[in-house]
């Protein structure tokens, strides 16, 4: 369904499976996680006069024996047969039971011995009718089970569920099912082909496919892959289907034709070569629109779109690592649009080559990337973005038998930009990097040892010097270079207190620190590429530098003191808390100097609190607050928990502050409060979710959802529905959407 602009309805997206049948073998690794690697080591199948239950059924071609074992249970006319194992030999015919044998007739004779030839009636049941239950609960059966050199196994009637029987204790059906008229295992290509497959879901069939062949994934072999099946407003409904061809043992190649019903044929293709220690891999794809004002006001509103792109992947030998990835385009928005995968995150592209060296006492990795915007960017926004040239870093750590750990880094940081990446927010600009070249080089070496004295206090002091130089060329009205020394001196004290007392251990820790950085160079990069933000908390209040990236640095005396506290059960329960103040003693500080990004404080003295917990599962709570004490300020403040206060009924809920910050371009304060609750319905499995999001300093409501959910524990299935008001980021927006999830013995996604 499109979007509907109405100043009443606002703007409604629909974003849901598609309702057809063949959805359900939509994800590619459908049928092959359906059915197990396993599946043809634990053969097996109820119907018929017989059941066998064992832990493993399997076959050996060589000797051209059936085995079942474990725990094996064989219920034939009212006997009982148990035993540790059945053993059925084909060429001779017989059948024995093996080990703690015992025979239970219907007037409840029984007749124990070592061993029991098992005759008659009674063997022809065991090859006609085996049940077999794994370890995990998932049953597979079979109403006959053929063997040969050849093919290696052959499934009649056969299926698979997770959950055995598929009967809770109420005599409900739950979970899912698969089943097949016919399932054979090729023993030499490890392929499988399923004749007239079905899925069946709570005992409902909902997806029926006439014949699947499922290549051994260790035994890439030539041939169709699994269909794919999605929908989107803009595409129409597409379907793929995927052709693998192995050219040799080295060499691959997987076809891709997708058929779109508005906007027509995309065809993509991938070559492999895969090597000892690595991958190359070439890959593109193409589509001519057919409706191209699908994309209309973007920069898909073309009618050819498509890109290529290659990838290589090394492990080499001693701890090196090399490789590259790099894709071309058509536009921006031609993966995203199409739903391709690539290399980086949130809407960003990341071109790269790399190589790199790990071992126990060294880190080393250099890299060449262009960093790209995907979606409704032109070319002008591409300009802005990020080349490398390179991004290097090294690490290399000397531990001595004393104690003494002397620790040198090094970090190449070359940046260029064809155009200024600039923003204004409420009218405070915001550079977010100027055009030109710009490289810095930092080196810092430090000496540190950890000294434990008789009473239990840790003392850790450090030294060490860091060096910068840079330089920039281009337009902007900042310096052209630039080089600077920080002499670096630090004593890290920490005296750590531990009791336990039954069920209870308690650990305090008090912590105190003096911090020295002479420097009052706080941007020895010159511009700010990769110290953006700027959080203060509990994660780095006792950091030695609070920047995370090497363009700014924390200078001048600085002392962090305070304490930790935590708490643990023996049932797995734990608190814990975290409070403290850094204090600015001297000196300039980079956390006062304000730079392009805006990526300081209003003050360099802050008290930090944090805490967190878990209470028996029941309580689950988080905070953080910031204060400055110089102004009585609240900076920042963060709430958040969730309660269970019955079987299945929990209550939760979020608070987030943060202040106006005029200098900054935060004009009022950002005041929010979200609660959630979720309750078990009267239909067993059905639970209802909702929660509501506020906007309290605007006074309007930011965010209403509401979700149905079935979960039997192997399918879990729901309809949820979300609508956002005038406050929020995506304004006026009502999505709508159905999901569904299968789910293993082990609790774990099957698809």
């Amino acid at each position: 369904m499109g979007r509907v602009h109405s100043k009443t309805m606002g703007k409604l997206r629909l974003a849901m499976l598609v309702g057809s049948l063949l959805a359900l073998f939509a994800a590619t690794p459908a049928w092959a996680e359906l059915i197990p690697r396993s599946f043809f080591d634990n053969v097996p199948t109820p119907g018929g006069p017989a059941r066998v239950e064992a832990n493993t059924l399997a076959y050996d071609a060589k000797s051209d024996v059936i085995t079942a074992s474990g725990n094996v249970v064989m219920l034939y006319g009212g006997y009982v047969l148990e035993c540790d194992r059945l053993r059925y030999e084909q060429g001779s015919g017989a059948l024995v039971c093996i080990g703690s044998a015992k025979m239970t007739s219907p007037e409840g004779n029984v007749a124990q011995a070592d061993t029991l030839n098992v005759t008659g009636g009674m063997k022809e049941a065991f090859l006609e009718s085996l049940t077999v239950t794994t370890p995990s609960g998932a049953m597979i059966t079979a109403s006959e089970a053929n063997y040969s050199s050849e093919l290696q196994n052959i499934l009649h009637d056969a299926s698979y569920s997770p959950c055995g029987e598929c009967i809770d204790a109420n005599g409900r059906l739950i979970g899912w099912r698969v089943r097949a008229d016919k399932l054979t295992q090729n023993a030499t290509t490890g392929a499988v082909e399923i004749q007239n497959g079905r899925l069946d879901i709570v005992g409902v069939p909902i997806a029926w496919l006439p014949w699947l062949s499922i290549p051994d994934p260790t035994k890439p072999s030539t041939g169709f892959r699994l269909p794919t099946v999605d929908y989107d407003a803009s595409r129409g409904l597409r379907a793929g289907l995927p052709y693998f061809v192995s050219l040799d043992q080295e060499n691959s190649l997987l076809l891709t034709p997708q058929l779109m019903t508005r906007q027509g044929f995309l065809f993509a293709a991938e070559w492999e070569h895969k090597f000892a220690y690595g991958a190359v891999s070439v890959y593109g794809s193409g589509i001519y629109q057919l409706d191209p004002g699908a994309y209309a006001g973007s920069v898909g509103d073309r009618h050819w779109r498509g890109s290529v792109g290659t990838e290589g992947d090394f492990e080499l030998p001693e701890g090196w690592t090399a490789g590259w990835s790099y894709t071309a385009f058509s536009d921006a928005a031609y993966l995203p649009d199409y739903s391709f995968e690539f290399n980086g995150a949130d809407d960003v592209l990341i071109n790269e080559a790399y190589v790199g060296f790990l071992d126990d006492d060294t880190y080393a990795d250099v890299r060449v990337q262009h960093y790209q915007v995907l979606g409704n960017y032109t070319d002008a926004d591409e300009a802005k973005q990020a080349t490398t040239m390179p991004n290097a870093r090294a690490d290399q750590y000397f531990n001595s038998e004393t104690g003494d750990q002397i620790h040198i880094s090094a970090r190449v940081l070359s940046v260029h930009r064809g155009d200024d990446a600039l923003d204004i927010l409420n009218t405070v600009p915001y550079v977010f990097g100027y055009s030109g070249d710009k490289t810095h080089l930092a080196l810092e070496g430090t000496w540190q040892k950890q000294l434990l004295t008789s009473s239990g206090l840790v003392a850790t002091p450090l030294m060490g010097l860091r060096a910068d130089a840079a330089s920039y060329s281009g337009d902007a009205p900042v310096e052209e270079s630039s080089f600077s020394v920080t002499p670096l001196a630090a004593i890290d004290l920490r005296y750590p207190l531990i009791s336990s007392e039954g069920d209870l251990t308690q650990v305090v820790e008090p912590i105190a620190q003096i911090v020295y950085r002479g420097s009052d160079e706080t941007s020895p990069g010159i511009t700010n590429d990769d110290s953006h933000s700027f959080l203060l908390d509990e994660n780095n209040l006792f950091a030695l530098n609070k920047f995370a990236g090497g363009d700014r640095q924390d200078t001048g005396l600085r002392a962090n003191i305070g304490a930790r506290y935590l708490a643990t059960l023996s049932n797995g329960s734990w608190l814990e808390l975290t409070a403290g103040q850094s204090f600015l003693l001297a000196g300039q500080n980079g956390l006062l100097t304000d730079d392009e990004m805006h990526s300081g404080l209003n003050s360099a003295s802050y008290i930090v609190l944090g805490a967190q917990g878990n209470i028996a599962d029941a309580l689950k709570l988080g905070a953080k607050l910031l204060v400055d004490p110089t102004e009585g300020q609240l900076e920042r403040a963060g709430l958040g928990g969730d309660i269970a206060v019955a079987k299945g009924v929990t209550f939760g809920g979020d608070y987030i502050f943060l202040p106006a910050d005029a200098d900054h371009g935060i004009v009022e304060d950002l005041e929010e409060v979200t609660l959630r609750a979720k309750a078990p319905l009267s239909i067993d499995y059905w639970s209802a979710i909702g929660s509501l999001s506020w906007d309290l300093s605007r006074g309007e409501w930011l965010e209403v959802r509401g979700e149905l959910v079935y979960d039997d524990g192997f399918v879990e299935a729901g309809a949820f529905a979300k609508a956002t008001g005038d406050t929020h980021d995506n304004a006026n927006d009502l999505t709508v959407g159905l999901s569904m999830k299968l789910k293993g013995p082990d609790g774990l996604p099957a698809f």
